[in-house]
């Protein structure tokens, strides 16, 4: 009985990414029609009423916390999710992502050698995290140099090796089970990015993503990501600057600054210096980093990709094209997705906040 009504279960078409970040939960729901994947619903919650915050601002929650605002998510009426299957993007700070040198000696003595030369650089027992690891392959010029500074030398290889707490993985796997979802996967949150808006793209780029208390950059080479760096500040620094100067609380700092972002407020007070100011010091750390790929790459920059809530602010464009020099974009990683007409203007916008959910709800369409 149990096999004829399986035979005749309708097929799952729809996909659900999420992404838990400190300040907020994010969910887009996919459907797959023939080769496209349309947008049927998409969802924002803040985390900070949970934790005792003001919304905007970053929260330590605990897993009961965390299982809990995910179920009032999906459970909200007006977002209207119909499907548990689902993906979910482990935040880039709970793992590790560093490149290291290994001998040429063929993939399968480097299976076996990898986990051994990776213990040098995980601080913990390897028995404690799980592990991934690939090749990056050299450019052209790269392996050039490289053969004629090796010449009677052994070939070495780059390798990207990825490596993520168990306990962390422990800690979504309850949390999918507290809330029943049907989880095909977790992945780093810059490989969803990357998958969202990065498809295709050859040359290198840096990734900036915003989020409310840190500031990610990753540089990205033929696709394949290569180096990785962490500013500690981010989009609720601007909140708090923005109450600090006109005085107001945390709460209504936050209506501003999404709604003003860097103009006039309606008394006619200009946010732009007061943003400008976190902004700043968060591009000079940008730049050194962007510098320091440059310069052992020995080539420059094509493009910087703007995601992040942080970086959906209005101007923030702008200001960061004048302090990079680089061409900067916006993420929109919804022009991948079939989309209604009257959302358009809309999704550019809130696009660089939802890169990492579509980039997991493309994935997770891929594998059902």
């Amino acid at each position: 009985m149990n096999f004829i009504s399986d035979i005749f279960k309708k097929k799952t078409t729809s996909a659900l990414g999420i992404d838990i970040g400190s300040s907020s939960i994010k969910v887009v729901q996919l459907q797959k029609k023939g080769n496209k994947a349309v947008l049927e619903t998409y969802g924002e919650l803040s985390l900070g009423p949970y934790g005792g915050v003001s919304v905007g601002q970053s929260t330590n929650l605990t897993t009961d916390k965390i299982a809990q605002a995910v179920n009032d998510l999906l459970n909200e009426k007006e977002v209207a999710i119909t499907t548990k299957v689902c993906g979910l993007a482990i935040p880039f700070k709970a793992s590790l992502l560093l490149t290291m040198e290994m001998p040429d000696i063929g993939q399968k003595e480097l299976a076996s050698m990898v986990p051994i030369e990776a213990r040098k650089y995980i601080p913990v027992p390897i028995s404690d995290v799980t592990i991934d690891w690939s090749i990056i392959p050299k450019s052209k010029v790269e392996e050039s140099v490289s053969q004629e500074e090796n010449k009677g030398k052994i070939k070495t290889l780059d390798i990207l090796l990825v490596a993520i707490h168990n306990n962390i993985i422990n800690q979504y796997k309850e949390i999918v089970s507290k809330t029943q979802l049907d989880a095909k996967f977790f992945e780093i949150e810059i490989f969803s990015s990357m998958r969202a808006i990065l498809e295709g793209v050859q040359w290198p780029v840096m990734i900036f993503d915003m989020g409310a208390s840190t500031t990610k950059l990753y540089t990205v080479d033929r696709g394949v990501i290569e180096h990785s760096h962490t500013i500690n500040k981010g989009s609720q620094d601007i909140t708090l600057n923005i109450a600090r100067i006109l005085n107001i609380p945390v709460e209504e700092a936050e209506v501003l600054k999404r709604s003003v972002g860097m103009g006039k407020t309606a008394d006619g007070v200009d946010l732009s210096e007061t943003v400008s100011v976190v902004a700043d010091s968060i591009f000079t750390e940008a730049n050194r980093f962007l510098f320091d790929f440059q310069k052992k790459k020995n080539q420059n920059m094509k493009s910087i990709f703007l995601t992040g809530g942080g970086s959906a602010l209005r101007g923030f464009r702008d200001l960061a094209a004048k302090n990079f020099k680089v061409e900067v974009i916006s993420g929109n990683p919804f022009e991948k997705v079939e989309t209604p007409a009257f959302l358009e203007n809309i999704l550019k916008v809130t696009g660089p906040e939802f890169t990492v959910a579509v980039g997991v709800a493309l994935r997770c369409l891929q594998e059902i």
